[in-house]
C-alpha cells in the first residue's frame, strides 16, 4: 500500500521499458497504410502534382493511368477522361512528372496506339518551342492542337462496295503500269538509260539522283519557312484570301478552268515535241545550274562594284562639263597645223623605235636568265660559309672573295712609301713546291712553281682530274646550288715538292 491507502501496481522487471501493445499495433498499422499508399500511388499524399487538360475529338478508349510520353519516354499519366458539356469533344486530364516540364502554349498532343504487347493507347506529347509562353497548372490545350488516330473501321466504313471495287481496279491498273514491259514502239523515243525497263525499275533508278534533288528541295522548303517568325502563317493567311476571292468569282474560275483545259489540249496534240523538249530539259537545267552558280558568285563583287560606282556616276555629268573645254583645246592641238605635223615627222623615228623594241625582247630574255642565275644560284651560293677547320673565317664566301681581291691588290702593287720597286720572286721560304702538269696550257708552262715556308699539307679544294663539263643547253638558274662544303671541297693531296 502506498501513502494514502492507494494500492501500488507492481510491473515485472522483464516488462519495464516496453511499449504498450495497443500503441505498437496502431503504429504498425499506420506504417503499413503509408507503405501501401506509396507503393500504389508512387506519390506523397501532401504533394500537389502538376496537371493540365487537352481537348480531343474522341478518347479512342483511352483509359486512366494510360502513359503520357515525350519522345518515347514516360513523363506522366492520364488521371481523368470526361466528355465536355454540350459537345462530342472529350477533355483528358494529365498529371506530369518534373522531367516532362515545362510545356509551352504551342504544344501538341496525339493519341497513339501502343504496341501489341502493351495494348491500349497512350498520349504522345510535343512540349512546344521554348520561345513561347509556358502552360500553367490547370491550363487546357485546345482541340486545334490535338489529334487522334484513324481506326481501321473508319477506313472500311468510308469505302463502300462500289468504292472498294474502284480502288481494286485502280490498284490493278497501277500494278500493271508499274510492272509491264514497254513495247519497241514505246521505247523508240525514250532515254537510252531506261529503254527496256519497267516503270518500277525506272523509278528505283531515279532514287540514285534523289539525294541531290532532295537536298535542293530541303533548301527550298527551308526558304519557304521565311526569315522572320510567322512568315508561314502570313503566307497561309494570304492563300486563304486568294481562295476566298476565287470562291466568290465562280464564273470567272469556270472560264479559267476551261481555258486551262484548252491549253493542255494543245500540249497533248504536241506530245512528241513535248517529249523531246523534256528529254533535253535535264542537260539544259545542268548547264543553267552551273551558270546560276557562277552568276551567284559574281553578284556580291558586282554589287560592291555598283555601290562604289554610284558616286562616280553621280559626278559623270559634271565631269563631262569640266572635260569639254579640254576636248576643244585638244582638238586644236592635234590638228595638222599643230601636233599633227609633228606626228608626221616622228613617224620614221617611231618605226625605228618599234624595231629596237622588237629586237630588245631577245636581250631582255637573256638579261632575265642572267638575273635569275645570279638571284637563284650564284648569290645564294656566295652566302655559304666555307668550313676550313681552324682557318674558318665565319663570313660568307662572297665576302672572302672580295677580302682576297683587296689583299691581292695590296700585294701586287709595284710601289710603297719608298717609291717604285720591281718584284723578282713570289712567295717566301726555301721550300720549292710545284703543281702537277696542268691541262690546256702551253708546253713548258704547264707546271707552276712556288716557294713555301713549310711543307704543304694538302690542296683544297681537291683538284679535279679534268675540267667539269660546261652545258650550254641548260639554263643556269635550273642548276642545283653547289655544295661548297661537300665532297668536292675536301682536302686533296699536296702539290709535289720541287727538286
Amino acid at each position: 500500500m502506498a501513502a494514502g491507502g492507494q494500492p501500488v501496481r507492481i510491473i515485472p522487471r522483464r516488462l519495464r521499458g516496453r511499449m504498450n501493445p495497443l500503441r505498437a499495433g496502431a503504429i504498425a498499422l499506420l506504417v503499413i497504410i503509408i507503405a501501401t499508399w506509396l507503393a500504389f500511388t508512387k506519390s506523397l499524399p501532401w504533394h500537389d502534382p502538376f496537371q493540365f487538360h487537352a481537348v480531343f475529338q474522341t478518347s479512342n478508349n483511352l483509359r486512366l493511368d494510360s502513359p503520357v510520353r515525350i519522345a518515347g519516354v514516360n513523363v506522366g499519366k492520364v488521371v481523368e477522361v470526361e466528355r465536355m458539356n454540350d459537345s462530342d469533344l472529350v477533355k483528358v486530364t494529365m498529371e506530369m512528372d518534373e522531367k516532362g516540364l515545362p510545356i509551352h502554349d504551342d504544344a501538341t498532343a496525339k493519341i497513339r496506339s501502343r504496341i501489341f504487347l502493351e495494348g491500349n493507347f497512350f498520349v504522345e506529347l510535343t512540349p512546344g518551342t521554348p520561345s513561347t509562353e509556358k502552360v500553367g497548372d490547370g491550363d487546357t490545350i485546345p482541340v486545334t492542337q490535338t489529334s487522334t488516330p484513324v481506326q481501321l473501321d473508319q477506313v472500311l466504313t468510308a469505302l463502300q462496295s462500289n468504292d472498294r471495287e474502284s480502288l481494286q481496279d485502280l490498284l490493278k491498273g497501277l500494278g500493271s503500269g508499274l510492272m509491264s514491259k514497254p513495247t519497241a514502239a514505246e521505247d523508240r523515243n525514250q532515254d537510252p538509260d531506261v529503254r527496256g525497263e519497267t516503270t518500277a525499275k525506272s523509278l528505283n533508278d531515279s532514287l540514285n539522283d534523289a539525294p541531290a534533288s532532295l537536298k535542293g528541295s530541303a533548301a527550298v522548303n527551308e526558304g519557304l519557312l521565311g526569315t522572320e517568325p510567322h512568315d508561314l502563317s502570313k503566307l497561309i493567311a494570304g492563300l486563304d484570301k486568294v481562295v476566298t476571292a476565287l470562291s466568290t468569282n465562280e464564273e470567272q474560275l469556270k472560264d479559267f478552268i476551261t481555258n486551262f483545259n484548252r491549253f493542255f489540249a494543245v500540249f497533248a496534240a504536241e506530245q512528241d515535241s513535248v517529249t523531246e523538249a523534256v528529254a533535253l530539259l535535264g542537260p539544259t537545267l545542268e548547264n543553267a545550274r552551273a551558270a546560276l552558280i557562277s552568276l551567284n558568285r559574281a553578284i556580291p563583287p558586282l554589287s560592291g562594284f555598283a555601290r562604289d560606282l554610284t558616286p562616280g556616276v553621280a559626278q559623270t555629268q559634271r565631269t563631262i562639263a569640266a572635260f569639254s573645254p579640254w576636248v576643244s583645246q585638244a582638238t586644236s592641238l592635234f590638228s595638222k597645223a599643230e601636233a599633227g605635223g609633228l606626228l608626221n615627222e616622228l613617224q620614221p623615228a617611231m618605226r625605228y623605235l618599234a624595231s629596237v623594241v622588237d629586237d630588245s625582247f631577245d636581250l631582255f630574255h637573256e638579261t632575265n636568265l642572267t638575273s635569275r642565275c645570279f638571284n637563284e644560284v650564284i648569290l645564294p651560293a656566295g652566302q655559304t660559309v666555307l668550313q676550313d677547320g681552324t682557318s674558318t673565317t665565319g663570313v660568307a664566301a662572297i665576302k672572302e672573295f672580295w677580302y682576297t681581291m683587296v689583299g691581292f691588290a695590296s700585294d701586287a702593287q709595284g710601289f710603297d712609301g719608298n717609291g717604285s720597286y720591281t718584284r723578282t720572286a713570289t712567295g717566301g721560304g726555301d721550300l720549292l713546291v710545284r703543281t702537277e702538269k696542268l691541262s690546256n696550257r702551253p708546253k713548258l708552262r704547264d707546271v707552276l712553281y712556288g716557294h713555301a715556308l713549310v711543307r704543304p699539307q694538302g690542296t683544297r679544294p681537291t683538284r679535279p682530274p679534268k675540267a667539269p663539263p660546261y652545258k650550254t643547253n641548260r639554263d643556269c638558274y635550273k642548276n642545283a646550288l653547289p655544295n661548297l662544303n661537300g665532297p668536292a671541297a675536301a682536302v686533296g693531296p699536296p702539290d709535289k715538292q720541287g727538286k
